[in-house]
């Protein structure tokens, strides 16, 4: 099949459709990859995202071989693994989530050369939207605007009580995150006469997307280029909008692996690879290299914590672009910090939180009914209130 608006389907022909001005708005689609799988990873069971796009940034594979953690958690006493992400058995017991919150919050993590490449596109005024499943905020910390940005699984940037919906003040939160291992506070609606539990409005099974993904055909379908990196393509209907791009709108995948109906259409190009070391070439091709690593030096101050990575790095010991980090001993490192993780949440399973929201109690945690467990043997569509607009969706 001969490409009809690329020259070719390569990475070359990428950069010269770029930069000889015919594509004006580029649209994104990030996976969630390695980045806070623990949330929809382990509820989804979406398999192995090994080129996700914060994987570079240090953050935990949930259930990539080596790593363990959905085996450290499988073994904790939990109903089952999944019940940390279900919003029901938060609302029953919030302390699990509230101990890996604290583990993983935004700001112990660096964003990476992807993240920097997105800013870029922004600067350059080719970002038409960037859509990602992505919790951890590190598109906002790269400098991406937040009016170029739609959460699809939402983030930990805005929390809210889940009793009223009354939105819950930022430094409160952090702090209250920041400090659970000492402080073991489980946060509490202020409003008077509430008293809910407060989440971050990421979404559980059991929740609607946020209703600005309702744009994303829209959005989709203005797109001059759709660029999909670290992605399995999996959950609906997030994964229905490379379908629902319109052909003849070339479609780049950046991924460590072909997915999806890529290869279908005459301007799919598929680019194989760390999505780093993808990014990084195609801004080589474009002349943005220096610009590219500017941006990135500058995200060097964006993280709380003193080392700029997470504690339990998938790739290396340090947010170094992925080419220059060492082998071998990364491995080691994540399994070292998977198994004090798994020791932490372990040691918190005794906890409930308390009648107000100062202190956790020591409580067994309440049983589940088996109507309230999930089962994760068929495929999972995240539209729930919103109408799934993939043709391929048969998940009712």
């Amino acid at each position: 099949m001969a490409p009809g608006v690329l020259e070719s389907n390569d990475l070359k022909a990428v950069s010269n459709y770029i930069k000889d001005g015919r594509c004006k708005n580029i649209v994104l689609m990030l996976g969630a990859g390695k980045v806070l799988v623990l949330i929809h990873m382990a509820v989804f069971r979406l398999g192995i995202l090994r080129a996700g796009v914060s994987t570079a940034a240090g953050i935990p594979d949930f259930r990539s071989p080596g790593t363990g953690l959905y085996a450290n958690l499988a073994r904790l006493k939990l109903p089952y693994p999944e019940a940390v992400f279900e919003i029901n058995f938060f609302r029953k017991n919030p302390v699990p989530f509230y101990t890996l919150a604290h583990e993983l919050y935004p700001g112990k993590f660096r964003p990476t050369l992807t993240h920097a490449f997105i800013r870029l596109l922004s600067e350059h005024s080719l970002l038409g939207m960037c859509f990602t499943q992505n919790i951890d905020t590190l598109e906002r910390r790269a400098g991406v605007p937040s009016n170029k940005i739609i959460e699809a699984h939402g983030s930990f940037a805005t929390q809210r009580c889940i009793k009223c919906q009354t939105p819950f003040d930022d430094e409160k939160i952090k702090d209250i995150v920041m400090n659970f291992a000492e402080r073991k506070i489980i946060p509490r609606c202020e409003k008077k006469g509430c008293k809910g539990l407060v989440k971050p409005d990421i979404v559980f099974f059991g929740e609607a997307l946020p209703q600005s993904f309702s744009k994303a055909p829209s959005i989709i379908h203005s797109a001059d280029l759709l660029i999909v990196i670290g992605t399995s393509l999996t959950v609906h209907p997030f994964a229905s909008l490379a379908m629902i791009c319109p052909d003849p709108c070339p479609r780049v995948l950046i991924n460590i692996d072909s997915v999806g109906d890529f290869g279908a259409r005459s301007d799919d190009v598929i680019l194989l690879g760390k999505c780093d070391e993808v990014v990084k070439e195609l801004c080589e091709e474009l002349g943005w290299e220096e610009e590219l690593m500017r941006l990135w030096e500058e995200t060097a101050g964006s993280t709380d914590d003193k080392s700029g990575i997470s504690v339990g790095a998938t790739t290396a010991t340090t947010n170094a672009p992925s080419e220059s980090r060492p082998e071998g001993e990364s491995d080691e490192k994540l399994e070292e910090e998977v198994a004090k993780l798994a020791e932490k949440i372990q040691n918190e399973m005794g906890l409930e939180e308390g009648a107000s929201s100062t202190t956790v109690t020591k409580k067994p945690p309440e049983e589940l009914s088996v109507s309230d467990k999930t089962t994760n043997d068929s495929p999972r569509c995240l539209s729930s209130s919103l109408s799934c607009f993939s043709p391929a969706c048969a998940v009712t």
